[in-house]
């Protein structure tokens, strides 16, 4: 397993969903963070500087799209893709236009979600270069 040295916050209520994605990350070479709702990632954002967050959706306290929001208000360049368990959720639009980096849908195999955050992370660090 190659070291990657990249953080990864991974939000989710679903602590079955946040567990084994954050295995599965670590087990990739990850650093892995974890959330179980929008105050606690917006916590952790502030305090651990993740360098990407997967944000679901759907979430008791704050939901993803109010914590993305209130994310921007402190940091407009953290990519964030967010998580859903539905295609055609009306949340993913208002959350989408608060800057998120790709939609990554919970039926999905996790290796899409991998593919998705290398992707991501390949294109942000060009951009801070």
């Amino acid at each position: 397993m190659e070291e990657k040295n990249i953080k990864v916050l991974v939000t989710d209520d679903e602590d079955d969903f946040r567990l084994l994605m954050s295995f599965w990350l670590q087990s990739k070479g990850y650093q892995v963070i974890a959330a179980s709702n929008g105050e606690e990632a917006i916590k952790l954002i502030q305090s651990e500087s993740p360098d990407i967050v997967f944000m679901d959706l759907n979430m008791p306290v704050m939901d993803g799209a109010e914590t993305i929001k209130k994310v921007r208000e402190f940091n407009k360049d953290i990519p964030i893709i967010l998580i859903s368990a539905y295609l055609d959720d009306v949340k993913v639009k208002d959350a989408t236009s608060h800057g998120i980096a790709g939609v990554f849908f919970k039926g999905k195999d996790f290796s899409q979600g991998l593919s998705l955050l290398e992707t991501v992370l390949r294109k942000h660090k060009n951009l801070q270069k």
